[in-house]
């Protein structure tokens, strides 16, 4: 296997300003195929992916789980990675998972783009929350061997949490593989929201979750409309 039988996936939402790099990143990590998948967008999301080199752009409803699920339609790779638009894939991450060709899904360490010191700490946590709990969260670069999620049905088309939501069900199937990467993940959420109030925020969801709250209650929290 080599790189151009991994397909990249990446929904988007009015990311102008992110697009371009995160697409780019995938082309010089040496994928082929790299679909974005557009929920209506109302800035230059579109035109920018298609310049910066994205295979196809494909019109969806918004809703994450929704766009990558139209998007993995058309995906024609062995695996497919599902990228957030403001995530960059390192230059040997497509390599790490050819290596791994034998697992059935996995994600990346990240990476976050900031020197602040909290950040590294973070990123530790969510190493041990793949290698613990075996959930990787989308902003990790989940990547999947497409027949399994097609096998699957693949994500549910919730406004929240369709990353965790498959997350275990592919746990109960296998235990998902770490690869060094990173991904590189931009840090705008949690300095938008201050750190800690951020990911006290992540927690409680997560927990939330757990306990069986709905989603759409979630969304509600974590959006704030």
């Amino acid at each position: 296997m080599n790189p151009a039988d991994i397909t990249v996936v990446i929904p988007a939402l009015n990311e102008q300003q992110a697009i371009r790099r995160s697409v780019q990143s995938a082309v010089s990590a040496g994928a082929t195929e790299v679909l974005v998948s557009d929920g209506e967008s109302r800035d230059h999301t579109v035109e920018w992916a298609a310049e910066a080199g994205a295979s196809s752009v494909v019109r969806s409803l918004p809703g994450r789980g929704r766009q990558m699920n139209a998007a993995a339609q058309l995906a024609s790779g062995k695996f497919i990675l599902f990228l957030h638009a403001d995530n960059e894939l390192s230059k040997q991450a497509l390599e790490q998972i050819c290596v791994q060709e034998d697992a059935a899904w996995g994600a990346f360490q990240q990476q976050i783009d900031s020197h602040r010191k909290i950040y590294r700490l973070i990123e530790w946590g969510n190493d041990l929350r793949v290698r613990w709990r075996q959930v990787p969260f989308g902003d990790q670069g989940m990547f999947v061997r497409r027949s399994l999620f097609e096998e699957l049905g693949g994500f549910a088309e919730m406004p929240l949490m369709e990353d965790v939501e498959l997350s275990h069900r592919l746990r109960k199937i296998e235990a998902p593989v770490l690869l060094e990467g990173p991904v590189q993940v931009s840090a705008r959420r949690w300095e938008k929201k201050g750190v800690v109030r951020q990911t006290v925020t992540n927690w409680m969801i997560q927990l939330a979750y757990c306990r069986g709250v709905s989603v759409e209650q979630l969304a509600q929290k974590y959006y704030g409309n």
